[in-house]
C-alpha cells in the first residue's frame, strides 16, 4: 500500500500550471481531482494517469515535455504514470491544432518513430515507474460495428463547433471524415486504459472530454481532464511543432539546444520559463521583475534560461560548455576550432554535402536551406544549389545556420 502526501499538498502541486481557459472548468476538475486523491489516499491505490503522444516525427521536443513534466509530478507523488504512444492515432494525426489535414503515415512508420519517443521520454520520466503502452494494441482490433457505436455518442455539430474545424468550414476548406475519428480513438484510449486522469494541451480539451463521455457510456467513472498551456516555438508565434520547423528537440546536442533557446524572441521567454524550467514561480517573478526594471538585460536572462534548459536535458557541465561555445562562435563571431571534417567526393554538390553531414534530412530540405540563405561556405552565403565546392589545400568550412559547422577536405 502506498502512503501519499495530504490531499491539499498534492492538489497544490498538481493543479499548478493547469489551464482550461475557463474558471468554471478549472474549479470543477480541481474538485473532482481532490475527491479522487482523497479516495486514493484512503485506500492506498495510486491514480492511473496518462498522456498520449503521437509519433508524427522521430523526436520529442520541448513542447512535449510540458505535459510530461506534469506526468512526472504525479509519478513522484506515488501515482501510476502511463506514457502512451499513439501508434494508431498517429495514422490519422490530431487535427486540434491544424488548419488542414495532417499527412497520413503507415503503421510501420509510426512504430519506428514511437520507439525513439520511448527512448527519449526517460529524460523526463522515471523508467522504473513508467508504464509504456501503444494504442495500436486495442484500436487496431476495433470492428466497424465498434466504430459506429463510439460515433453514436457525438453529433456532427459538436465537431464543427471546434475552433479549427469551424474556421475551415467557414472558409470552405475541406474537412476530411477521418479527422472526426481522431477524438473517438483518443477517447477510447481512456476506456481501454481505465484511467483516473488524462493530461493534454489546452487545444486537446475536446478530445479529453470525449474520453470522459465514452467512459460514462461504458459504465466507468469518467476520467479527470487536466490541460496545460501551449509552448510557443522558436519563431515566437506558432505553437512548437515539427511540421512548422520551430522546435527544440530534447535529444539535440547541448550547443544546438542552447543556441536555439538564445534565438527565441524576448517576448516569449516567460512562456519558456514557466513551462519548461524547474524554477519556482517566485524566482520567475523575480527574474522578470528585474528585467522590467532594467536591472537585468534580456540577453543575460535568456542565457540563464538557456543554461537551465540544457542542464535539465543534459547536465550543468554540458550547459556551461554549450554557453562557452555560443559565446565563442556566435557572440564573438568565431568559428569553432574543433569542428568535424568531411571528405568531398568528386562531383558532389553543396546539397549532397549538407545531407551527408547530417545538416539536412533530405536533398529537398537542403535546397530549401540554401534558398532561405541559411548556408555559408567560408562565411559567404551560398545562393547556387548546384555549386560544387572546389579543392582547397586549407579546407573550406561549410556552415548551416549559426551553430553547425564542418570542414571540407579532399582526398
Amino acid at each position: 500500500m502506498t502512503t501519499f502526501l495530504p490531499v491539499k499538498e498534492q492538489l497544490a502541486i498538481l493543479m499548478r500550471g493547469v489551464d482550461f481557459g475557463d474558471a468554471k472548468t478549472y474549479k470543477n476538475m480541481e474538485a473532482e481531482l481532490g475527491k479522487r486523491l482523497q479516495a486514493s489516499r484512503e485506500n492506498g491505490r495510486p491514480l492511473r494517469v496518462y498522456c498520449g503522444y503521437d509519433p508524427t516525427s522521430p523526436d520529442l521536443h520541448l513542447g512535449h515535455t510540458v505535459t510530461m513534466r506534469k506526468l512526472r509530478q504525479f509519478q513522484d507523488l506515488g501515482h501510476q504514470a502511463i506514457f502512451l504512444v499513439g501508434t494508431f492515432t498517429g495514422l490519422i494525426g490530431d487535427p486540434s491544432d491544424k488548419d488542414s489535414a495532417r499527412p497520413q503515415q503507415t503503421e510501420e512508420e509510426a512504430q519506428a518513430k514511437g520507439k525513439t519517443y520511448v527512448d527519449q521520454a526517460f529524460r523526463v520520466l522515471d523508467p522504473e515507474k513508467t508504464e509504456v503502452r501503444y494504442n495500436s494494441e486495442w484500436l487496431r482490433d476495433l470492428t466497424f460495428k465498434d466504430i459506429i457505436g463510439l460515433a453514436s455518442h457525438f453529433t456532427v455539430q459538436q465537431f464543427l463547433a471546434r475552433d479549427k474545424f469551424s474556421k475551415r468550414y467557414a472558409a470552405g476548406d475541406p474537412i476530411w471524415l477521418h479527422e472526426f475519428f481522431y477524438a473517438l480513438m483518443q477517447g477510447y484510449d481512456a476506456v481501454a486504459l481505465n484511467t483516473d486522469v488524462q493530461l493534454g494541451g489546452t487545444d486537446q480539451l475536446f478530445n479529453l472530454m470525449a474520453g470522459r463521455k465514452l467512459m460514462e457510456a461504458f459504465g466507468m467513472r469518467p476520467q479527470i481532464a487536466l490541460t496545460m498551456p501551449i509552448l510557443v516555438g522558436t519563431d515566437g508565434h506558432e505553437r512548437m511543432s515539427k511540421s512548422t520547423g520551430n522546435t527544440i528537440g530534447i535529444a539535440e546536442p547541448p550547443e544546438q539546444m542552447y543556441g536555439k533557446v538564445m534565438s527565441i524572441p524576448d517576448e516569449v521567454m516567460r512562456n519558456y520559463a514557466e513551462l519548461v524550467t524547474s524554477w519556482h514561480p517566485d524566482y520567475i517573478e523575480k527574474l522578470f521583475g528585474q528585467m522590467a526594471a532594467g536591472q537585468l538585460h534580456p540577453r543575460d536572462l535568456k542565457m540563464t534560461l538557456a543554461r537551465e534548459i540544457v542542464s535539465l536535458f543534459h547536465s550543468p557541465e554540458a550547459a556551461q560548455e554549450a554557453e562557452a561555445y555560443f559565446i565563442r562562435t556566435i557572440q564573438k563571431k568565431e568559428m569553432p576550432t574543433d569542428m568535424p571534417e568531411l571528405t568531398v567526393a568528386p562531383g558532389e554538390t553543396v546539397v549532397d554535402l549538407l545531407v551527408r553531414a547530417g545538416f539536412s534530412r533530405s536533398k529537398g530540405e537542403a535546397k530549401r536551406d540554401i534558398k532561405g540563405n541559411g548556408v555559408r561556405l567560408n562565411g559567404e552565403v551560398i545562393k547556387d544549389i548546384t555549386l560544387q565546392p572546389q579543392p582547397d589545400a586549407a579546407g573550406l568550412v561549410l556552415q548551416k545556420g549559426k551553430r553547425r559547422f564542418v570542414r571540407l577536405r579532399w582526398a
